[in-house]
């Protein structure tokens, strides 16, 4: 029991080195390209350098979580690949330790990783992201541009939420506008506007529908209308804080908007399987070590077989999940189906590699 134990551990610091090189180093390249975005509003906008300092931090950790998957492929290739160039590997399994044994360790970090990125997702990112958005949003109102954002979900006041389709900032107008009002019971009233405006503390609403639902949630009433008002008490300015596009948003938030959406019969697709992938998205770090891991069998060329993976591996990782979304959102693959996909298809062919590693060639 003790060689198994000593490996492991041998592994582990092979790998901690590369994942924290690909961590620091990542990171640092996200900020520099976020920093160059943001000199601009020091330097056009007159915004102070403290604010976009404070911006900078808000985003940090969205930047890390980002770079967590990565690191976890880049390390696992890199750590791996040495092991197997320099034979270490084929000694040690000619000692009797077979390779998904040997590659244990890895898995294992790979799936602490996805479990720390999910907890940051869900505690620290939204809310980080949602600082960072309401001083991009303050900014930007300073200078008289509307407020509200595209595909934003925002609570108005009195038990009404909001949620906008487009917003065309030239003409300053709103389309596609969505209101549910809650009331006593279990079904909210349901306002839909094919247009609309937002001016000083009333909504303006041109040509929509109102309906109000029973208690099974089956439309009871419908009326029409060319116009609508709608008094709020709450001034301009306190949308700010209230606007959440689904980044912002951890999944028990997100699931309460897709519940009050689909209660009113309405088909939100893009936001179930947003919800979904907030799940799927943090489990990229286990799938990458899992299917990483074989691959360094076939590496010849060290660190720089690493490198080269890397880079095809995200590329094809990240295309797919684009891909699967834009085919869920679109109703061509149901939702969990959609965010689910791309990690079934890598774990798969990483499953069977591994099988493939030990037999008799």
């Amino acid at each position: 029991m003790g060689l198994p134990r000593k490996v492991d551990w041998y592994i582990v610091r092979e790998f901690m080195g590369p994942f924290a090189f690909c961590v620091i180093g990542f990171t640092i390249i996200l900020i520099s390209g976020l920093l160059f975005e943001l000199t601009d509003l020091i330097f056009v906008k007159s915004v102070p350098v403290e604010t976009v300092g404070r911006m900078l931090l808000y985003k940090l950790p969205d930047m890390v979580v980002l770079t967590l998957p990565i690191a976890v492929l880049f390390a696992t290739l890199v750590s791996l690949g040495r092991l197997v160039q320099d034979s270490e590997m084929k000694v040690l399994r000619v000692s009797g330790l077979s390779f998904p044994r040997l590659i244990l360790p890895v898995v294992i970090l790979g799936f602490v990783v996805s479990g720390v990125t999910y907890w940051a997702s869900e505690e620290v990112v939204p809310e980080a992201n949602h600082k960072y958005e309401n001083t991009l949003r303050r900014i930007i109102f300073s200078e008289g541009i509307p407020l509200i954002e595209e595909n934003v979900f925002f609570y108005g006041g009195e038990n009404r939420y909001f949620y906008i389709s487009e917003v065309d900032n030239e003409r300053r107008e709103l389309y596609n506008i969505l209101v549910y009002e809650l009331g006593n019971g279990p079904f909210p009233r349901l306002i839909t506007a094919k247009r609309g405006s937002f001016v000083d503390n009333i909504w303006v609403l041109n040509d929509g529908i109102v309906q109000e639902l029973d208690d099974e949630g089956f439309v009871s009433h419908e009326t029409r209308f060319g116009q609508m008002e709608i008094v709020t008490d709450q001034k301009a300015d306190v949308f700010l804080g209230n606007q959440r596009t689904t980044t912002e948003m951890n999944r028990k938030e997100l699931k309460q908007h897709i519940e009050r959406f689909q209660r009113s019969g309405l088909k939100v697709l893009s936001f179930v399987v947003d919800y979904h992938m907030k799940l799927a998205l943090p489990m990229s770090s286990f799938i990458f070590a899992l299917f990483a891991a074989p691959l360094t069998l076939y590496s010849r060329a060290g660190r720089s077989f690493g490198v080269a993976v890397s880079l095809v591996v995200i590329l094809l990782y990240y295309v797919g999940m684009s891909v699967a979304r834009s085919l869920g959102v679109n109703g061509v693959l149901p939702p969990i189906v959609a965010a689910w996909l791309i990690n079934g298809l890598f774990a798969l062919v990483g499953v069977v590699l591994i099988f493939l590693a030990d037999r008799p060639k």
